[in-house]
């Protein structure tokens, strides 16, 4: 999630935006081209450094803030599970339902990027960045401390999560079908699906940390828009499908080593590579020759 250091970050790169613009734009006013920048979007290199600035400060936090913090992700991803089977119980049974359903689906990651809770797929591209631009061991290994404690704690709240709503008297018979609809699905698939699956979902979530820097008041849309997708293609998570294939364990539909082989290894592996490989190093690299530049510059 987005610190308060990123934020400064941001604010110190908006001079040389408003120096920019306001050399394409002598025909304005001064107070037209303030506003005229404002309204600018941010060039690659600042977002690229927007990003880092904050799994700089993301591999900086304690084992134990991060651990609550991944606790607190994987506990609210939970309501994606929630949501779209009561959305998917109160629909009637036509083409659209699922298309109705996957709204619901959003609620887990809005709540997760609004309340800047620790979710792992946003940590592979947030702790990545600051790997690939220091390319040290001990950058490597700050991020692995990360990945592993808040990966480990966020499957811990969907575990959680999954138990308190295993109760048939909790919920009506259309809610608790539907959980288990969606559950089974999260456990189907075979091992090359889900993780072709898994590899979109990861790319598409890493993309969505990418824009949220330059979408302003547009966070809140950018991320329903982006997961909604990810629920309407069946793509796989690992954070959001745990809950399901947890909850699929819980009410006897599939075994503990089919949520690790079915799900977890595939999904884990899908994520990581489509956020790492097809946008944190893409991305990076389309910007590296900038920061090179700005670092020999430096030097001189």
């Amino acid at each position: 999630m987005e610190s308060q250091d990123s934020q400064e970050m941001q604010e110190d790169q908006e001079p040389n935006d408003r120096h920019d613009m306001s050399e394409g734009s002598q025909h304005l006013a001064p107070e037209e081209q303030e506003l005229a920048a404002r309204h600018s979007t941010p060039r690659p290199l600042v977002i690229h450094e927007i990003i880092r600035e904050e799994g700089e400060a993301e591999l900086k936090r304690t084992n134990i803030a991060l651990a609550l913090s991944g606790l607190a992700a994987g506990l609210s991803m939970g309501f994606s599970f929630l949501t779209e089977a009561l959305l998917q119980a109160a629909t009637p049974k036509t083409t659209s339902q699922h298309a109705i359903a996957s709204f619901g689906y959003t609620i887990g990651f809005i709540l997760v990027v609004l309340a800047r809770q620790q979710l792992f797929t946003e940590s592979t591209l947030t702790a990545v960045l600051p790997v690939v631009t220091r390319r040290n061991f001990k950058t490597l290994a700050a991020a692995g401390r990360l990945w592993a404690i808040v990966l480990l704690t966020n499957l811990i709240g969907t575990w959680i999560f999954a138990s308190l709503i295993d109760h048939p008297s909790l919920f009506s018979d259309d809610v608790n079908q539907a959980l288990g609809d969606i559950a089974k699905q999260a456990v189907s698939p075979g091992f090359g699906v889900t993780l072709v699956r898994a590899f979109f979902a990861g790319w598409l979530i890493a993309l969505m940390v990418w824009i949220l820097p330059s979408a302003r008041s547009a966070r809140l849309l950018t991320v329903l828009l982006v997961t909604y997708v990810v629920a309407l293609g069946h793509l796989s998570h690992v954070v959001a499908g745990s809950s399901e294939a947890a909850y699929a364990v819980f009410s006897g539909s599939a075994t503990v080593g089919q949520y690790f082989s079915l799900f977890l290894l595939p999904t884990l592996v899908g994520n990581i590579i489509g956020g790492t490989l097809m946008v944190t190093v893409l991305n990076h690299g389309s910007v590296a020759p900038e920061i090179k530049k700005g670092t020999q510059n430096e030097s001189l």
